[in-house]
């Protein structure tokens, strides 16, 4: 791959999801567009990138953006944080849920796992104040094919073996005949899945309690990160809050978003959320 298909694909990528892929990691760029390259019968790179020159408006350039994006991910990836949601967060939110409802969102949730693990973590809790809740679960990913496996609920032998225990694996699924392991219907019950871009509007998700958003936001530009830091929080409920990942940062960038004062690692809408924007 030459350095303008680089530039070109990289560009695609940055804004299309935000994305920043230096020349560092520009093998990162045949790697995941693999699968397409094969599935289109294309020799390289600079074929597939002709393709979508001459047809702009083909949904391929959309798929190209998602493959780009990390899918890296597993279940309790984030567990002190998920923990302390559940057994602190809310609990604290449970008194005052309007109508006996929460709502979380995992965005960014890339095949369902993060949520699955929220929704094992809820049902197992014996916390009082939850016990009349109502928890529903969002999970989103850019990637339609990343949003079909967490829809099925449908996990490969590899996928369980990571950070689940066998307790919670046999209390939660069951294996099938292809040797896949299939989230129980209660779980599944629990989680609702949607296909969306956190770089694009977020208001026809919904308002949420929790926001989750863990080992997504580092791998983009600067710019992008704000713009979707801002999308995020304006779907915050008044005491809502948003987690992004242990080795990720919001800080400075979005002005109105707040370190949490109860929930280390989070942070918390402080103005209405048309307030919100990107930190100069």
């Amino acid at each position: 791959m030459d350095d303008s298909t680089y530039r070109e694909i990289a560009e695609l990528a940055l804004n299309g999801s935000g994305q920043h892929i230096p020349p560092t990691k520009s093998y990162l760029i045949e790697s995941r567009l693999g699968p397409i390259l094969r599935r289109e019968q294309f020799a390289g790179v600079a074929e597939l990138l002709a393709c979508i020159r001459a047809r702009p408006s083909s949904p391929l350039g959309g798929e190209i953006v998602a493959a780009l994006t990390s899918k890296t991910t597993h279940f309790f990836r984030e567990r002190a944080a998920f923990e302390r949601i559940v057994n602190h967060v809310l609990p604290m939110m449970a008194p005052s849920a309007p109508g006996g409802k929460l709502r979380i969102w995992c965005a960014g949730g890339s095949s369902g796992q993060e949520a699955y693990s929220l929704a094992m973590l809820i049902g197992e809790s014996e916390n009082e104040a939850l016990k009349d809740i109502q928890v529903e679960i969002l999970t989103s990913d850019i990637s339609e094919k990343m949003s079909a496996r967490a829809r099925s609920g449908k996990f490969g032998h590899f996928d369980v073996q990571k950070g689940l225990s066998i307790h919670r694996l046999l209390s939660n699924f069951s294996r099938l005949d292809t040797g896949e392991w299939q989230v129980s219907q209660d779980l599944a019950n629990r989680v609702g899945v949607r296909t969306h871009n956190i770089l694009q509007d977020c208001s026809g998700l919904g308002v949420f309690d929790v926001i989750t958003c863990c080992n997504v936001i580092g791998g983009m530009g600067s710019q992008m990160r704000a713009r979707a830091l801002v999308n995020l929080a304006r779907q915050l409920s008044d005491s809502g809050v948003l987690v992004i990942g242990k080795d990720e940062t919001a800080t400075g960038l979005v002005t109105g978003l707040e370190p949490s004062r109860d929930l280390r690692g989070a942070y918390c809408r402080e103005v209405t959320p048309g307030a919100l924007t990107a930190a100069a």
